[in-house]
């Protein structure tokens, strides 16, 4: 079932883009709890599985429900373009008890886990404790990465919404996501109702991550408005140093093609790419359209040229290729 936001006309010029470590560490918990649901993080979960025996399991699990959502009070508004951790922690200890258990009640109904039953002050403040350690443990070391491809996809939505406008901009995160004239509509496979959602003017905040597939939003309609929407790269995130020419993704797909591929670290055109290839135009050119149709690559328009970059599919044959070879 959808959820559609309807914007006025001041809400259309105030579409925002956040980056906050809280949401991501917070939708992070999914994979935590179902690692099956998110096979491209079974690198990172493999990695910490060692310390998670050191945090308060019951607590963090406490933060999910069954659908994978998660408690609102933990996935704020950014108010900044990157939040900080610190900050966003330090707010959470003094959140009013009213919203936690409002929160609680909203995510579990009359029967939440045991973590979270009695005071609600007391459970925030071990919901806080948990997400401190786990953040330390399990977060920490990785958030440079993570950051430095969140902000990168921010700089794509933006230059897809100077090139294509703002349905085009929306059309590209996710085909759960779609502008229509003044309303965007997010079709949440987890929801049992219709929600419509007038924002009067709170505009709206688009948050990248890594942890949503198809766009994640607020359980309560008074949440400021928000979407959570799928990050690129995600393929490519745990992915280790790769060797010059892999040799599995040269024996699936030829030498040519997978140096192509592993050009593209970063979007680049059809000439950029033959000159760091050393291939001619014409020979990269069918190289990234073969690509592209398998569905390895996809492209964008930025001015007069047209930009190819790797799908989440891409990156994650690259990243297999790299922890698969030999050395």
């Amino acid at each position: 079932m959808p959820l559609r936001y309807v914007l006025d006309e001041t809400d259309l010029s105030y579409i925002r883009f956040g980056i906050s470590p809280l949401v991501e560490m917070t939708l992070s918990l999914r994979s935590f709890v179902d690692p099956g649901r998110f096979p491209f993080h079974l690198p990172w979960l493999r990695h910490t599985a060692s310390v998670r025996s050191r945090l308060d399991e019951e607590a963090l699990r406490a933060c999910v429900d069954a659908r994978l959502w998660t408690l609102d009070f933990l996935s704020p508004t950014p108010t900044s373009p990157v939040g900080d951790i610190g900050r966003e922690l330090g707010a959470l200890r003094s959140l009013d008890a009213a919203i936690v258990a409002r929160d609680i009640a909203a995510l579990h109904g009359d029967h939440p886990p045991e973590a979270l039953t009695g005071d609600p002050g007391a459970a925030r403040d071990r919901i806080v404790a948990a997400l401190t350690g786990y953040w330390d443990l399990c977060f920490a070391p990785f958030w440079p990465r993570m950051r430095e491809r969140l902000e990168a996809d921010v700089v794509h939505r933006a230059r897809e919404m100077s090139t294509s406008g703002l349905a085009g901009m929306f059309a590209g995160i996710s085909d759960r996501i779609r502008l229509e004239g003044s309303v965007v509509t997010v079709r949440l496979t987890a929801a049992t109702t219709d929600r419509r959602i007038e924002t009067r003017g709170a505009g709206l905040t688009m948050v990248p991550s890594f942890f949503t597939k198809g766009g994640s939003v607020p359980i309560e309609d008074d949440a400021p408005p928000m979407i959570m929407y799928p990050c690129r790269g995600v393929g490519a995130l745990w992915g280790r140093a790769r060797p010059a020419s892999p040799r599995a993704l040269v024996e699936l797909i030829g030498s040519a093609r997978t140096a192509v591929l592993l050009a593209l670290d970063e979007p680049d055109s059809t000439t950029g790419l033959a000159r760091r290839s050393g291939v001619t135009a014409s020979a990269a050119g069918q190289h990234l359209r073969a690509l592209r149709e398998a569905g390895l690559l996809t492209s964008s328009r930025a001015g007069r040229s047209v930009l190819y970059e790797r799908t989440d599919l891409g990156d994650a044959l690259v990243s297999q290729a790299a922890l698969t070879a030999p050395g």
